[in-house]
């Protein structure tokens, strides 16, 4: 018997009667991190027509809002960090040391293991930004949520469908640049991703700063090098099995940062009291990466606190904005980087950005790092462009590669080579009218290289 209908409940209507604008632009841009950032300033300052979206009110991405804090991947390792930092990344990375150091948001470099760093300042990055966008022309609109890719035809994507306080936006783009960090407009076109290995991501983890620190005397009794020692992973992992405190990771990071007083943190392993991961693609679990950080930052910083010397009269600054995501979604490329490829230092001819920095795995108590010495790998753009569909290019730490290889070119300086380079490749595009994958890699090498940029011959 069919139910009358009156007993079958109403679907409710989905509805937003705000009203609905349109933008244009040549180049859109998802995402203002490092990749983005670069991108959108490099395709402007050539005179197109960039449109830069952010869901946050500020650019940095991971770097800022996740407080990753440090701009790794510019400097060759070497064993014991022998013989000083020896600078291997060049082009817009120059241009955004620049702008950090005018206001005084980056340290020298600070060792970490064989190689070196730089720790910044989140605030300076954000108006570091702020005056790179501005100088080079881009047009910026934060609070921007893309909700839906514009698909043409089922293969041409024309923008995204963009939510703002204000009501939603179509934006119509000759060309989409997706930064997401999480190859969001993949995904939404119907492209082809991967994810991490077999489904299974590097685990998040919540970065955090804490003041109130005598550096000198920290750095007295631990040393330069910001990967502390032996003994304090032993006391961790004491302290963590007598369950005086929740410490889970007990290999740990803490930098100096440009602020006196204060040390950055990465030492949180996220995942559930009784060791369940939590995946940064599931709502919930994200969702609950979030409250979990930042009740093991609190044991961090509390065993810092009443154990580490020249921490005895420090606090918790403060914590990301977000949980920091270490990988997520990956497009599938023309080109994928192998873990061979990093592991061998694999030269090419189609290069269009090198990485001196480790495979750096986080899982367990302690993150593994593989270190290629006095060497670097190159990275093709094959690496950011889909084998089906047009309109859309990739850039940032969602390029096609393998799982391990991932954990080394996921890192800032290498994303903002790859912005660098794809916003040459969204010139070329949009100029010279080419679908995706009619960009020739040497004709995109050639304008890196007379933009500032050094790669293998």
């Amino acid at each position: 018997m069919a139910p009358s209908s009156s007993s079958v409940a109403a679907s409710p209507l989905a509805l937003d009667r705000r009203p609905q604008g349109r933008l244009d632009c040549d180049v859109l841009v998802v995402g203002g991190g490092a990749a983005g950032l670069a991108a959108a300033c490099t395709a402007a300052r050539q005179g197109l027509d960039v449109l830069l979206l952010e869901r946050y009110g500020f650019c940095g991405g991971a770097a800022v809002a996740g407080f990753s804090g440090t701009v790794c991947g510019l400097y060759l390792a070497r064993p014991g960090a022998a013989g000083g930092p020896e600078k291997v990344v060049h082009g817009f990375v120059d241009r955004f040391i620049a702008a950090m150091q005018r206001h005084g948001g980056l340290t020298e470099p600070v060792r970490y293991g064989d190689t070196y760093t730089l720790v910044h300042e989140p605030f300076a990055w954000r108006v570091a930004a702020d005056d790179l966008l501005a100088e080079a022309g881009v047009r910026v609109l934060y609070h921007a949520q893309v909700i839906a890719a514009l698909v043409e035809g089922g293969e041409r994507v024309e923008g995204a469908l963009v939510n703002t306080k204000q009501g939603r936006f179509e934006v119509r783009a000759k060309l989409t640049v997706d930064a997401s960090g999480d190859a969001d407009l993949f995904a939404m076109a119907g492209l082809a991703t991967t994810v991490g290995d077999q489904g299974r991501v590097q685990n998040p983890t919540m970065i955090f700063r804490i003041a109130g620190v005598d550096v000198a005397r920290f750095l007295g009794s631990y040393g330069p090098d910001s990967i502390l020692p032996a003994s304090v992973s032993t006391a961790l992992a004491q302290a963590n099995e007598i369950g005086q405190y929740w410490l889970p990771r007990h290999k740990i990071f803490l930098f100096p940062t440009p602020r006196a007083g204060e040390l950055l943190c990465n030492c949180t392993r996220i995942m559930e009291p009784g060791g369940a991961e939590l995946h940064p693609l599931v709502a919930t679990e994200l969702s609950r990466a979030e409250t979990l950080g930042r009740r093991q930052a609190r044991d961090y910083a509390r065993f810092f606190r009443d154990h580490l010397t020249g921490c005895e009269q420090s606090y918790l600054l403060d914590t990301g904005v977000q949980v920091g995501i270490r990988q997520s979604r990956q497009i599938v490329g023309l080109q994928t980087l192998s873990n061979d490829d990093v592991v061998k230092g694999t030269k090419r001819a189609d290069g269009i950005a090198r990485s001196p920095w480790p495979i750096e795995l986080h899982s367990g108590n302690k993150p593994r790092l593989s270190w290629l010495y006095d060497d670097y790998y190159d990275i093709p753009l094959g690496c950011f462009i889909p084998p089906q569909g047009e309109g859309l290019l990739a850039a940032g730490r969602c390029l096609s590669a393998e799982h391990e290889a991932m954990a080394s070119a996921r890192v800032t300086a290498q994303c903002f080579s790859y912005g660098h380079a794809i916003g040459h490749a969204a010139v070329l595009a949009v100029q010279d009218r080419l679908g995706v994958r009619e960009i020739a890699p040497a004709a995109v090498r050639q304008r890196l290289m007379a933009d500032g940029a050094v790669l293998t011959a």
